[in-house]
């Protein structure tokens, strides 16, 4: 992927938030540092060992501290890359801006929620960013988002932030 990782990873704590203790999100699900969802992804025994935690009753009490959220952010991202390329491999042919911006999309929802944006892909992969831009604006996600979508759907449509 051609997206420099560390400055997707400023704009996800952007976009995100970082907090250091565990909170409920907007959906309540709980959620810790960069958007980590504990309900649907946790943190795996490899990751708390990696960060010298010795179990998630630690992390619940303690939370975690910045260096912490942003491995496990940093984790998340390889994550996410690895799916979104799997189902629509014409991403690893995008440009940095774009990639980025479908990236973080997939951070915020999800992969497969981010599928089902049909429209939007039919856009991307005729290259027709400015219609790809007026359907990721024509989502409920846009409308959950505000000020973040705008800002996604703009660089979509230029290629640049």
């Amino acid at each position: 992927m051609k997206y420099n990782s560390s400055h997707f990873l400023d704009k996800l704590i952007e976009h995100e938030g970082m907090v250091l203790t565990v909170y409920k999100d907007s959906l309540g699900i709980e959620t810790i540092g960069i958007g980590r969802n504990l309900k649907d992804r946790g943190i795996s025994k490899e990751e708390l060992d990696h960060l010298d935690i010795p179990s998630m009753d630690t992390v619940y009490e303690h939370g975690i501290t910045e260096a912490d959220a942003r491995y496990l952010a940093m984790n998340d991202m390889a994550i996410v890359e690895r799916e979104l390329v799997a189902v629509h491999k014409c991403v690893e042919d995008l440009d940095a801006v774009r990639q980025l911006i479908l990236m973080d999309m997939a951070f915020n929802m999800g992969v497969p929620r981010l599928c089902k944006f049909k429209n939007m892909w039919s856009a991307i992969h005729e290259q027709k960013f400015d219609i790809a831009s007026l359907e990721m604006m024509d989502s409920r996600w846009a409308r959950q988002v505000g000020r973040r979508a705008r800002i996604l759907s703009d660089a979509m449509k230029s290629g640049e932030f």
